[in-house]
């Protein structure tokens, strides 16, 4: 099976004073190059695409700009754009910096066990909440996701074929506040 990864990188950051992929992540990358090593470590050779705004440590990384007008719509966007042909992508938000390789592989492993035929987007399940960042999305599911003129993420996995999945992984837990920042670089939860 062939794995992509999409990492969204267009948020202005404005609530962490700049744009997070570019944030030092405690394992000396950024934010973004951490997921793209941690997806290289489970997937090594599998290609990666940047819809936003490149990586300051990894500007070798195909970009794809980000309408900026969401995620559901930078989606949407990515969609109908070209891109490798792979069986799944996974489609990460770049404040999701709690991702591990072990995590990853657990995570793909109840992915692929639940939609073996690649049919549905397999998004988490954390605390109640759908997480479609950080999950799976069969690149055969690309046109639908093109075609798609839904404004919001929650709304644009519900128009799709999707499977969600319980899961207590870290990686669920985005990084979003200045306070979830202090926290993480931390150690804390």
């Amino acid at each position: 099976m062939s794995i992509g990864l999409l990492l969204l990188t267009g948020g202005q950051g404005s609530r962490m004073g700049s744009p997070k992929h570019n944030l030092p992540h405690p394992s000396g990358a950024t934010w973004g190059n951490h997921l793209v090593a941690v997806f290289q470590a489970v997937v090594p050779g599998g290609p990666v695409q940047i819809l936003g705004e490149a990586l300051a440590d990894r500007p070798d990384l195909p970009v794809l700009d980000d309408p900026r007008q969401g995620p559901a719509v930078a989606l949407e966007h990515w969609a109908a754009s070209p891109a490798p042909s792979v069986d799944l992508w996974w489609i990460v938000g770049c404040d999701q910096v709690r991702w591990c390789a072990a995590d990853l592989r657990a995570w793909l492993a109840l992915a692929q066990a639940a939609d073996p035929g690649q049919r549905q987007w397999v998004v988490g399940r954390a605390e109640g909440q759908l997480q479609p960042l950080g999950g799976f999305l069969p690149h055969r599911l690309r046109p639908l996701l093109a075609k798609s003129k839904v404004r919001s993420l929650g709304a644009l996995v519900m128009s799709l074929p999707h499977r969600p999945l319980d899961s207590p992984l870290s990686g669920w837990r985005d990084v979003d506040t200045p306070e979830a920042r202090r926290d993480f670089e931390a150690g804390g939860p």
